[in-house]
Formats: structure tokens, sequence, C-alpha cells
């Protein structure tokens, strides 16, 4: 399982750990991933995702995760990810007036 969000794509980052004395060694940053289960209101059912915190408080402030990838790009998304997003489209004709 790749360390990538399924819903912003948001992935690992490598840096330097820098010492006192100015001695570089690479170092990688792992985002913050969780294992989640969010509801769709569309589908009627729970969709388990492995998404960033970051992600998830976007999902939270958008007002949903049915809301939130109807308005997502497809190319951030991932295939799990983007197969909901067609079920809701789907499912669901007005959840396309609110990309809107």
């Amino acid at each position: 399982m790749s360390r990538r969000c399924e819903l912003t794509g948001k992935g690992v980052l490598s840096g330097n750990n820098v010492s006192h004395a100015h001695n570089k060694t690479r170092r990688r940053f792992l985002p913050n991933l969780q294992n989640v289960t969010l509801m769709s209101t569309a589908l009627g059912r729970m969709v388990k995702l492995r998404v960033s915190v970051h992600a998830l408080r976007c999902v939270e402030r958008v007002g949903g995760l049915d809301s939130y990838l109807i308005k997502a790009d497809d190319r951030v998304l991932s295939q799990n990810a983007r197969r909901v997003k067609r079920a809701i489209k789907k499912s669901a004709p007005e959840a396309s007036s609110l990309a809107g």
C-alpha cells in the first residue's frame, strides 16, 4: 500500500536533517494518513478510504464526502475514490448540480 492520500494525492516528501554542525542527512516527511470510514449519503453506505488528516478536515468543511468528491479533480483521486465518485454521480443526478 502506497503512502498516498486517496482524496488529495498528498504523498511522501524528502528533505534533510540538519545537525548543529550543519551536517545534512536525507530524511522523509510522511503524510499523516489515517484509515477512515466515511458515510456517503447519496449511496447510502459507508466507504473505506486512506486519507490524510488535512483531507479529512477539507471533507468536513465542504459538507461531506459526496460534495467533496463531486468538486474534486479526477487526476488527484485514487482509483477507488474515482469509482465512488462515478457511483455518486450515477445514483444522484442532483449531485452534479452541487458542483456548479
